[in-house]
Parts: C-alpha cells; structure tokens; sequence
C-alpha cells in the first residue's frame, strides 16, 4: 500500500509558495509484548487510583497538574493550553539558511519527505537544485498535531527531507558534563597506530549491511517457542575493558586482526594506504 500523507502545506521562502505534502521517512520495528495475567494468561488493565484512598479514579475526575514545589501542584485546565496553543498554520516559512556542517546532529529528531503537490514541481526542483548548489539547509517553523516544531530542510537526492529538531535549550553541551577527558594527551605512536587502525576498518557507509540483531533474534525465539521447541540462552563472554597500560597492546592487536581479514577477504596483500576493508 503506498504511504499516505500526514500533512500538506506550503513550503514558502521569500515571495515563493510551493505547495507540498509530508510523507513518514521512518518507521520504526520495534517487538511488542503485552501484559498478562500468569495465572490464565487474560490481558492486564492498568487502573488510576488516588494515592490518598486508594480508590479508583474515574476519567471525569482526572485534571492536569504542574508540581512547582514538593505535593504542591498548579492545576491547568484544557482552556489554559488552548490559550497557549500555536496558531494552526499550514506553511514551512524558511526563515534562514544555514551551511548544512553547521547543524551537529544532535539536534536532529525525526526525517520526513516532503513532495510536491499536483502543479508546484517546477517551483519544488528549483528549491531542490538551489539547495543543493548553495550546499545550503533551511531553517523553518511548522505546526503539526498542534505542535510547534523547528525543522530543518536539505536537498536528499531528487527529493526535500524535512528533519524536526530540538530547540537550544533542550541539547544538553558535553561541557556541562561531569568527567570529559581533556588533559590526556596521546603520544604519536598511539595516534598513528589507532589512524591505521580506523584506516583499515574504513568502507562506505551501506545501511542494509546493519541489522537490529536483539529484534531479530527475540523474534526467532517467539517463532521457537510457538513451535514448541525450548529455548536455551548461550552464556555471554564478558569483555574487559582496556586499561591505560594495555592500549597500545590492544591497538595493535586490532591493527593486525583488522589486517588479517582484509587479507582474507581480497585474496592478496596490498599496501597499507590502498587496504580497505570490504563491506559485508
């Protein structure tokens, strides 16, 4: 079945509108479970009880509250949050362009395509193609499901990726953070190895070569036990970690597996800087 829209407006940058529709990039697999009773394996309800009588809450009862002290809440209404609510609008105004090495990834959260619709392709391969001539990436504010967003739109081939991200406030600085290394310098043979070492494991980036293997193999268990067959966990092999005294031991033991399969993998030897190791 093909995707259907989730949402259609315009796109607008200066004078120009073009009308678009957003389609899902992503969608995730994730194994659900629900819960049961382990007595006749009826599904579970989760019931709201007040914390004061124990007594089961009905949904006419239930308010929104915000705590701004220990037990001490604001109680908010439907009415305050509409007051707050963005003002419904269907258009992505661009209101900045930004160079695309600019935006570390952080501060992506979730791609969307954006497609022209019926009568707006001309105007829509031209945002395309200034985009990706100027290596440029537009900053935008969009409401969807009476939400405000930030996005961010770049140039993904022949089509507009719509990425929602977070604002400032919400990225935490790594400088913030307790224990960052920055005293320790590593000596020139560490480096040169390690270099090498990223060298060697060097490939082009192929995403079908990775696979979500907890997914997977759950799912092959859930197949087994569906089938009758008794499942036995193998034991894990726990990995030590690599102390400062070892990590030149470790580097270059890496240095020379990683060189070993490259070996096997292309039949011959090559010289180093030519080595790189193929994907799978």
């Amino acid at each position: 079945m093909s995707p259907r829209p989730i949402w259609t407006g315009t796109i607008s940058f200066g004078l120009v509108n073009i009308p678009v529709k957003l389609y899902i990039a992503v969608r995730e697999e994730r194994v659900a479970f629900h819960m049961l009773h382990d007595q006749d394996n009826a599904r579970l309800r989760r019931k709201l009880v007040c914390s004061l009588d124990n007594k089961e809450v009905h949904p006419e009862h239930i308010v929104k509250g915000y705590e701004i002290h220990k037990d001490r809440y604001v109680i908010i209404s439907p009415e305050d949050l509409e007051s707050c609510a963005p003002k419904a609008s269907k258009t992505i105004e661009i209101t900045d362009f930004v160079e695309l090495s600019d935006i570390d990834p952080v501060y992506y959260d979730r791609p969307y395509y954006v497609l022209p619709q019926p009568g707006a392709t001309k105007a829509y391969r031209l945002l395309v193609e200034a985009m990706g001539h100027s290596k440029k990436v537009g900053i935008s504010k969009l409401v969807m499901h009476d939400k405000e967003y930030l996005a961010a739109l770049r140039p993904v081939g022949d089509v507009i990726c719509l990425h929602t991200m977070h604002f400032g406030k919400e990225v935490v600085p790594p400088d913030k953070l307790e224990g960052v290394p920055t005293h320790t310098k590593s000596t020139d043979r560490e480096l040169k190895v390690a270099e090498q070492l990223i060298d060697s494991l060097a490939s082009a980036f192929k995403p079908e070569k990775y696979h979500d293997e907890y997914k997977e193999c759950v799912l092959q268990m859930i197949d087994r036990k569906a089938h009758g067959e008794e499942v036995i966990a193998a034991p894990e092999v726990e990995k030590k970690p690599v102390h400062a005294g070892d990590l030149m031991a470790a580097l270059e033991a890496s240095l020379a597996e990683a060189k070993k399969e490259a070996k096997g993998a292309n039949g011959s030897s090559r010289p180093h800087h030519a080595r790189r190791r193929k994907s799978a």
